[in-house]
């Protein structure tokens, strides 16, 4: 899976085809017609709604691959102003799943990048990164 480029109508097909869903379920459940449905399966991007009531009709976390795609691309933070408080949730960006460390060890393991590069990169501490390296290559 490509976290880059995320195309969430591809996505949503496969997963669709996977679990056979019927067309008609879909539709009653998105309150959609067939050709709705379709067309979200060519758009590359969803509004938050509709991605939610896929994400329940699925049983599958579409939001969790904006996350990821978040910690591995966004840029590292250089300095943090520690005194503006905010009422929102504030997440850590070290949480990494399953899924990113395969990511990252397959960039390493296909030499696209080196295991220096992928600290700078996704700011990955050292010895968490040697030590997935050790766990996952064996």
């Amino acid at each position: 899976m490509n976290l880059k480029n995320i195309n969430i109508g591809e996505l949503i097909k496969e997963i669709v085809a996977q679990k056979e869903i019927e067309i008609s379920r879909i539709c009653s459940f998105l309150k959609c017609s067939e050709e709705e449905v379709i067309s979200m399966y060519n758009q590359e991007n969803l509004d938050t709604n509709t991605l939610l009531r896929w994400s329940k009709l699925l049983e599958y976390d579409f939001f969790r691959l904006y996350s990821q795609h978040l910690i591995l691309f966004s840029p590292l933070k250089k300095e943090q102003n520690k005194s503006i408080k905010s009422q929102l949730p504030q997440f850590r960006k070290n949480i990494y799943t399953k899924e990113m460390v395969d990511f990252i060890l397959e960039k390493i393991n296909r030499g696209e990048k080196s295991c220096s590069e992928a600290i700078n990169d996704y700011g990955i501490p050292k010895t968490t990164l040697y030590k997935w390296v050790k766990r996952y290559n064996n």
